[in-house]
């Protein structure tokens, strides 16, 4: 049996003269980050820079606090993230910067450069093997992900519409693919519309990179499947119910899909990664706006074992108590809600962030056992 990981963990408590970017490069230092040789190596550190009218991603003073870890070690740190495959402002370079430096990340403010890492319009990719993927062969990963020496993550840990929650595994699997590659982890599912449902407000129509929702009589909703990638934009806009999936194993596949791509883009280099358990919102950063936090901000997490570490700040989120009013908090009031005993699966029933999790483990990313070593 595989001997269980270190994850080190940290609360957001502080005191005069003790900052929570200070205490973040405790707890990363005492994780073993400077046991990773830097020396003139590129480190690239892959974070959320968040869509413009969103407010619940990461602010940039701890993508600045962890560069100042890396170059005080030698590194050459690039903050960096792939464009988008659905409607928003980061789908090309030019807007994906503009979007990271509306939201606070510059060079003056984090102190390294920012680096869109598949180019101007996302097709700068490496083809990268997967060792032991079933679903998977070659991942598209951003070139210049794959061009750096060290890989940090530095991740928002939240809940997802499609995939339970977004952590590490998830900002590595798919925030690190390229377009296509976004376009290969999503393809499997599609949805479809319960036109009895629909209240042809067209709302699901801005959300559609791909043109396949058109509207009939009343501004009643259709998809054409050709065209739907399955990547769940619609359906975590309908607020009617009205949108669902055809395939109730797209969420699952995708988890797995998002595994694999991990394995690629972890294998042969050294990589930390960390957690930042706070402003819990239900759905991805990529909205651009957030819900309400669905849970107390937990603390801060690090490890060399992002399976560990995603399993680690699932189980202390599922120690809280949920904050009230909230889409939580809703779904759980609902008459014939069926409790999962888990929050993530309760606020998104029809995902399961464990099998993520499970394959991660299986394809030999890491573990799910672990023991926490709590940093003051």
């Amino acid at each position: 049996m595989k001997e269980p990981s270190k994850v080190y963990y940290t609360d957001f408590r502080t005191h005069p003269g003790y900052n929570l970017l200070q205490k973040l490069q405790k707890l990363i230092r005492a994780a073993g980050i400077g046991t990773i040789d830097m020396e003139d190596r590129f480190v690239a550190i892959k974070l959320h820079f968040g869509e413009p009218g969103n407010l619940s991603f990461l602010r940039p003073n701890f993508a600045k606090a962890v560069a100042d870890v890396i170059k005080e070690q030698g590194g050459r740190p690039f903050l960096t993230d792939c464009n988008t495959l659905y409607v928003g402002r980061r789908k090309h370079a030019l807007e994906h910067l503009d979007a990271a430096y509306e939201n606070g990340f510059t060079p003056y403010s984090t102190g390294c450069q920012i680096i869109i890492a598949d180019g101007l319009k996302g097709t700068d990719e490496a083809e990268v093997p997967v060792p032991g993927g079933e679903y998977v062969k070659s991942a598209k990963i951003g070139r210049a992900i794959m061009d750096a020496d060290v890989f940090i993550s530095l991740n928002h840990f939240k809940g997802h519409e499609s995939t339970g929650f977004g952590g590490a595994l998830k900002n590595i699997g798919m925030g690190c693919g390229s377009r296509a590659g976004k376009m290969e982890q999503h393809c499997s599912g599609k949805v479809s519309i319960r036109k009895e449902l629909c209240r042809g407000c067209r709302a699901c129509g801005s959300e559609c990179a791909q043109h396949a929702i058109s509207y009939g009589e009343k501004n009643i909703a259709s998809i054409d499947p050709d065209r739907c990638v399955g990547c769940g934009r619609c359906l975590a806009r309908c607020n009617f119910d009205a949108i669902r999936n055809l395939e109730y194993s797209a969420n699952d596949l995708l988890n797995r899909k998002i595994a694999e791509y991990s394995k690629a883009v972890l294998a042969g280099r050294p990589s930390f990664h960390i957690n930042l358990v706070m402003d819990i919102s239900p759905n991805c950063d990529c909205h651009s706006e957030n819900d309400a936090p669905i849970l107390p901000n937990v603390g801060m997490f690090a490890s060399f074992d992002p399976v560990a570490l995603d399993q680690a700040s699932a189980d202390a989120c599922n120690r809280m108590t949920p904050l009230p009013h909230t889409q939580l908090t809703d779904r759980m009031a609902e008459e014939h809600f069926d409790d999962r005993h888990d929050y993530f699966k309760n606020c998104a029933p029809e995902t399961d962030w464990e099998v993520c999790l499970e394959h991660a483990e299986k394809l030999g990313i890491g573990t799910r056992e672990y023991t926490l070593h709590y940093i003051k």
